[in-house]
């Protein structure tokens, strides 16, 4: 008996989480899977859910400004702890695996040497996803990037420059290492 009510506490916040997000976000798909603390910030109505998608814990996904939007595709798992920032806006495609702890961040500082770090502007460009993409463990992207289908960022990678389809990179900068056959 105890496993049963353990399962049904457990579905039964799961639906909360999902009742809640769905009043708060732009749109969230059918059969999303949203794990405890997670959270939806700033202007959650820009954040834009697909089908099927699963949000590990810890999870922080915001929308910085009122133009920026996120949009995260169907059948993709977004992993622990992993940060989406937009300040202009971010797409991930259809069927794409984000490791833990990744960073998506379009945006960035100036650092021009005759004005203090706190008051320059912030740099931004729209970072764009495709479909079937796997990016590895505390992989960073930064802002402008545009990875293409099929293509595998290795752990730890840092991508600075747009990615191929199917090529598979890794480093700092990230840099083709091979191809998916």
């Amino acid at each position: 008996m105890s496993q049963v009510r353990k399962h049904l506490k457990k579905t039964y916040r799961h639906y909360l989480r999902n009742l809640i997000s769905k009043y708060r976000l732009g749109s969230i798909g059918a059969d999303v899977h949203i794990d405890k603390n997670v959270e939806f910030m700033r202007f959650p109505k820009n954040i834009f859910l697909g089908d099927g998608l699963i949000i590990k814990e810890g999870a922080r996904i915001c929308s910085c400004n009122e133009q920026a939007v996120i949009k995260i595709g169907s059948n993709t798992t977004v992993g622990y702890h992993t940060f989406i920032f937009a300040s202009k806006g971010i797409e991930v495609g259809n069927d794409c695996m984000i490791a833990p702890f990744v960073y998506l961040v379009d945006s960035d500082h100036g650092i021009e040497r005759n004005e203090q770090m706190n008051k320059q502007p912030n740099q931004t460009a729209a970072i764009k996803i495709g479909n079937d993409v796997w990016i590895g463990t505390g992989a960073k992207i930064l802002k402008g990037v545009t990875i293409g289908d099929g293509a595998v960022i290795a752990a730890g990678a840092v991508v600075k420059d747009n990615v191929p389809p199917y090529k598979i990179v890794g480093g700092i900068p990230a840099k083709i290492i091979s191809e998916r056959v």
